[in-house]
């Protein structure tokens, strides 16, 4: 068997994806998804995938490169094309949809009853400042996040005297998503708990110089066993988006409750894998594997 794994950079995630795949005989090819072709010349409708001759039965989703609108739904359009066609996508195209937007993400939270923050979303600079007023009443603080983001990049707290971003384009790609800020018992710090096929199988205490406990921005990574609670909220989330695997980012406020701050659908699992005594990579490999067989 020969597999594609969708990435522009493979990095140590893909690497090991590639290595877990190798021991179980499976032959990997990192691919672009920006160098496949929807070629709609002959009668039946054929993905060009390079290195590929015909589809494979399944591919692995490790990045969907950002770009103009365009380019970023011609990119989705192949994954949901080859879905069509029968090919097994891992994570699922409409999952990495709803994750990979914050708003939508929140969303289906709300919707399916896990706790989130309080959470707001518009374009407008006026209903942005009339959120801000609301919440400066019932004394909430606010994070202004990128609506498409990852590894805590563009996360900012805003103090109650703080003017919005302008322009609002270069910060915000001009929509305005509001959390409320979580306010944790001790240091700042909060939980990323991995998902893979409906059961928990590693979690991580993440401590952050500020308020941003990424590890790409510098947490520090702590192995911990999640407790009942912290369990049952994420597979929660992970059943709200429909996902065959994911992170999910758990905060315990101060007062003892637990929430979902974000769903990741093409998680990093590095500073994770530091501090788990398995291999991560090889247990997605086989959850992957048992899907397509």
């Amino acid at each position: 068997m020969k597999i594609p794994i969708f990435t522009d950079d493979a990095g140590w995630q893909g690497n090991q994806l590639k290595l877990a795949f190798a021991k179980r005989g499976v032959e990997t090819t990192f691919v672009s998804l920006q160098d496949c072709v929807i070629n709609l010349a002959q009668q039946r409708p054929h993905i060009e995938i390079p290195h590929f001759d015909i589809n494979p039965p399944a591919a692995f989703v490790r990045g969907v490169a950002g770009g103009t609108l365009p380019q970023v739904i011609t990119r989705l359009n192949v994954l949901h094309m080859l879905t069509m066609q029968g090919v097994r996508i891992y994570n699922q195209v409409r999952a990495i949809e709803r994750t990979v937007d914050k708003a939508m993400t929140s969303f289906l939270l709300r919707e399916h009853d896990v706790m989130t923050p309080a959470t707001w979303a518009c374009e407008s600079r006026s209903q942005a400042a009339m959120v801000r007023e609301q919440a400066q009443k019932n004394n909430q603080q606010l994070v202004l996040k990128p609506l498409f983001g990852s590894q805590g990049q563009g996360v900012r707290q805003l103090s109650v005297q703080e003017t919005l971003p302008v322009p609002m384009q270069q910060y915000v790609d001009g929509v305005y998503y509001f959390q409320e800020f979580i306010e944790t018992a001790d240091a700042p710090h909060d939980y990323r708990v991995f998902v893979v096929a409906g059961r928990v199988i590693s979690t991580m205490r993440r401590h952050g110089s500020g308020f941003v406990n990424n590890v790409a921005a510098g947490g520090r990574c702590e192995a911990v066993q999640a407790n009942d609670a912290m369990i049952e909220i994420a597979l929660k989330a992970a059943k709200a988006v429909d996902i065959d695997y994911c992170g999910v980012d758990v905060i315990q406020a101060v007062t003892g409750e637990y929430f979902v701050l974000e769903v990741n659908s093409i998680p990093a699992w590095r500073g994770l894998q530091s501090v788990t005594d398995f291999n991560i990579a090889e247990v997605l490999v086989d959850d992957f594997l048992r899907k397509i067989d």
